[in-house]
C-alpha cells in the first residue's frame, strides 16, 4: 500500500492530475462509506442488491466507481444500509 501512496504523492505534483484527483475525491469518499457500511453489516453485494431491488452488477459498478449513480439510487442504497443520505454544499 505504501507504494501506491508514494505514487499518488508524486503524481500530485502534476497540476492536471491534482485537479482531477480532487474533483473525484467526493465520489470515492461516498463509495468508501457504502463499502464500509455494507461490510460492517456482513452483507454481500448480492444481498444489498436484493434488498433494494437492483442487480448485483449495479452494486458492483457503483463500488468500483464505474457507475455514476443518480441521487435516487444513492438514497435507495442508503435505505438498504439502514442509513440516511445527507448532502451538503460547502
Amino acid at each position: 500500500m505504501r507504494a501506491f501512496e508514494d505514487f499518488i504523492k508524486n503524481q500530485m505534483e502534476d497540476p492536471e492530475f491534482r485537479e482531477e484527483y480532487e474533483a473525484l475525491a467526493p465520489r470515492y469518499a461516498v463509495i468508501r462509506q457504502i463499502i464500509r457500511e455494507r461490510m460492517a453489516r456482513n452483507m454481500s453485494q448480492k444481498e444489498l442488491a436484493e434488498k433494494i431491488g437492483v442487480t448485483q452488477s449495479n452494486i458492483s459498478r457503483l463500488e468500483s466507481g464505474s457507475y455514476n449513480p443518480s441521487l435516487a439510487f444513492l438514497q435507495k442504497v442508503a435505505k438498504g444500509l439502514e442509513k440516511e443520505l445527507h448532502i451538503d454544499l460547502r
